[in-house]
């Protein structure tokens, strides 16, 4: 199984360097063999930007792209909103679902989560399922309770190894420059693959992917523990030499 390398590059980055960066990302991957053999790729650029990553990308297979986010509605009177369907028509083949800052900001509901990923598989992409702890729930003992609930109550119906990720992101790692040592992601990834083998025929097939403050430095490790399957990468992913990087 390939290793999956993520790249949310969030509210970030103006036309011009949204250009710049996937074109040096496209560079980087194309002119390594190895990191083509070794890895899928996949950026999620701002909603603006879909379409630049699109004309970018045109018929290189060797990176897909996708959407930090959708509407839990299929259609209709939702102001704001972005369904899974349109972001199908846009090509995407990726949609992130319950990223810890949505959860945070914008209240999102394990139910809202289940919900949106079910949109995004109904609709032929596959979801990434965001879940994880914060320091407090963390520090109270509770980092596995947490885990658990927001893995079985945020996992789409229909869900199976093709059409859905898993990603952990544990929330006091998110933009904070501090990292869960590779003893705890091991220790968290073992007991995650462990609860969806309770839900899932495919368990071991799903990909379950590192994410908080993954840089080159820790990156290449994380990636080397058994049961990371790629990596969740937030602001190494705007320095395409950092991001690639990360695969080795």
């Amino acid at each position: 199984m390939k290793k999956l390398i993520a790249g949310n590059w969030k509210m970030n980055c103006s036309l011009e360097e949204a250009k710049l960066l996937i074109a040096d990302v496209i560079n980087g991957v194309y002119q390594n063999q190895a990191l083509q053999g070794d890895n899928e790729f996949v950026i999620f650029p701002p909603f603006i930007y879909l379409p630049t990553v699109r004309h970018a990308l045109g018929n290189h297979t060797f990176i897909s792209f996708g959407a930090q986010d959708c509407s839990p509605h299929d259609k209709g009177a939702y102001t704001g909103d972005i369904s899974a369907s349109m972001l199908k028509d846009s090509a995407c083949t990726y949609a992130i679902a319950g990223h810890s800052e949505r959860r945070k900001y914008h209240c999102e509901s394990n139910a809202d989560i289940k919900a949106k990923a079910e949109q995004v598989i109904k609709n032929g992409m596959t979801a990434i399922v965001c879940i994880g702890e914060t320091q407090e729930e963390r520090d109270g003992g509770r980092a596995e309770e947490v885990v658990q609930k927001q893995l079985f109550e945020s996992l789409p119906a229909g869900a199976h190894a093709r059409n859905t990720v898993i990603a952990y992101e544990p929330v006091w790692a998110i933009g904070t420059g501090k990292t869960a040592s590779e003893t705890d992601i091991l220790m968290m990834h073992s007991f995650i693959r462990e609860a969806l083998e309770e839900k899932l025929a495919d368990a071991e097939n799903m990909r379950i992917l590192y994410g908080g403050s993954v840089n080159p430095e820790n990156g290449p490790g994380i990636l080397k523990t058994p049961n990371v399957d790629g990596v969740l990468v937030g602001g190494a992913s705007l320095k395409a030499q950092d991001f690639l990087a990360i695969a080795g």
